[in-house]
């Protein structure tokens, strides 16, 4: 899998650096707070390979990816430029 790739993706249908406060992780989803959640593209996620589903739930914006996650996290991080928690 191309995991910056796959990050770019889901970092543009997410509306993009400038519309995230927050991404972490967790065992197999990347865990979002959105500064606004209707800039998403939540049908455009979901179609991406190496997405499994998309929830929203706790204030959160969830893109499920599986066990694949950690590595789909750096990607992002390092694209948006925003420091990892691990």
């Amino acid at each position: 899998m191309n995991y910056d790739q796959l990050a770019k993706d889901i970092l543009s249908r997410v509306g993009g650096a400038d519309n995230v406060n927050s991404v972490i992780h967790c065992v197999t989803r990347l865990r979002f707070q959105l500064k606004d959640e209707s800039a998403a593209k939540t049908e455009e996620l979901k179609s991406l390979s190496g997405v499994i589903t998309v929830m929203q739930s706790g204030g959160q914006y969830q893109v499920v990816i599986g066990n694949e996650v950690p590595d789909v996290y750096k990607a992002i991080s390092r694209i948006g430029n925003w420091s990892t928690v691990d």
